[in-house]
């Protein structure tokens, strides 16, 4: 494991990943659909390649050529299926919900991680569709066996767009109407692409009501992902200047620019245009002074993904930092309220954990250390920025983890780490 250097300058232009949400349900809803559908921009990172090989053993055809792949959809999935879905936690939920309304019966489990990872959360709203959805203790390995399936009101207690899709794609089956209703909006691109492939389908606020529908092979372009571009829109906040181009602006994942907002972050979109339903732009970050913020429950769902990544900027922004309403963050592939306090100690900050969060108090510079990732690629790859923008820099055991969303995130960044 090679030590990651300080850098007194990041600048580039750098064009991204494809996005990892808008990829799985690319692959999965139209293995699931009547007719083909061509994907390009595909993210081929491990979580999608789960996606692929549980929807090829439902029965679809799916051939890959680098980030393109031509999908042949299977309405009616294949009987007694065991459906490994690695450490992707978007891909068992959702396909939990997917094969509940299939009347056909599937085991669904993945590795140690993935495992430990809640899913009684999926398997009691489906219930009240009347699904037969079994758990291991609240865990994986996950039994569905065949149910005629009835529309019902799903309330959900927390705003989950991997739940929200599961009960979305299990009321695509379901006789009458299904009405999901969130506390507060999650991410939507479940609902676009459904709306895209012909379902009957419905969104007001924070409610989504769908009714049995066929669904049809659509293209899908899918844009660059933005919790991967937050890792260089970052570093340029912090050490320079950095164009990131085609990146996925959609209104339910920009939390990122919400919190560069508060942080005083200086970003400029550029170039911004709208394809499938998704908008984009290319997004221009520069060198900030950057103050302390308050994020609380409301902002959340929408940045999720990224708030380690926040967390470490508020480590170098001026002033005590509060984050609550993220207890989320402790089911994730870490308890990412603890590795990520801990990672920001190890770099020499002082973040103290809360039960939903963090108190972070600012410092102007960092000195660096060395940060375990627990496998757990949202960790490896805020550890790395953190380096790079120290004093001193580090190391990360165990960053091969990276590959499950951004397999070529060291290479972008001109590190070979293994």
């Amino acid at each position: 494991m090679e030590r990651i250097s300080p850098r007194a300058c990041f600048e580039g232009e750098f064009s991204l990943p494809g996005d990892k949400s808008v990829t799985h349900r690319a692959i999965m809803l139209n293995g699931g659909a009547d007719g083909e559908g061509v994907i390009t921009n595909a993210l081929m990172g491990e979580d999608c390649l789960s996606t692929c090989r549980c929807m090829r053993a439902l029965g679809a055809k799916i051939d890959v050529d680098g980030t393109t792949l031509r999908v042949v959809g299977t309405p009616r999935f294949r009987r007694g299926t065991k459906l490994n879905c690695g450490n992707s936690g978007t891909t068992i939920r959702l396909l939990t919900g997917f094969v509940a309304g299939k009347e056909i019966d599937a085991e669904l489990y993945g590795d140690e991680s993935l495992s430990a990872r809640p899913m009684k959360r999926v398997a009691e709203p489906l219930s009240l569709l009347g699904a037969d959805v079994k758990t291991t203790d609240g865990h994986a390995p996950v039994y569905v066996s065949p149910k005629t399936l009835h529309g019902a009101d799903v309330a959900l207690q927390i705003a989950s767009a991997q739940v929200k899709s599961a009960v979305l794609l299990a009321g695509l089956s379901a006789d009458g109407e299904t009405r999901v209703i969130e506390p507060i909006k999650s991410r939507d691109h479940t609902e676009r692409m459904l709306q895209a492939m012909g379902a009957d389908l419905r969104v007001d606020g924070n409610e989504v009501r769908v009714k049995k529908s066929a669904l049809k092979g659509v293209d899908v372009c899918v844009p660059s992902d933005i919790s991967s571009a937050a890792y260089f829109m970052a570093l340029g906040a912090l050490k320079g200047k950095t164009l990131c181009k085609n990146v996925g602006i959609n209104s339910t994942r920009t939390g990122i620019l919400k919190a560069f907002d508060l942080l005083g972050v200086n970003y400029t979109l550029l170039n911004r245009q709208v394809s499938g339903g998704e908008e984009r732009a290319d997004i221009l970050v520069e060198k900030s002074d950057m103050r302390a913020i308050n994020l609380t429950r409301e902002l959340v769902p929408s940045m999720i993904d990224e708030l380690p990544l926040i967390a470490l900027l508020c480590a170098f922004a001026d002033g005590e930092t509060r984050i609550t309403g993220a207890k989320e963050l402790r089911v994730k592939e870490s308890d990412r309220i603890r590795t990520t306090a801990e990672l920001i100690n190890n770099l020499g900050g002082d973040c103290e954990e809360l039960p939903d969060g963090f108190i972070i108090r600012g410092r102007e510079k960092l000195v660096g250390g060395d940060v375990d990732s627990y496998l757990d690629h949202r960790i490896a790859m805020t550890a790395a920025v953190g380096m790079i923008a120290s004093q001193t820099g580090g190391r990360i055991y165990r960053p091969e983890c990276c590959a499950i969303s951004f397999p070529d995130f060291f290479e972008k960044l001109g590190l070979k780490l293994y």
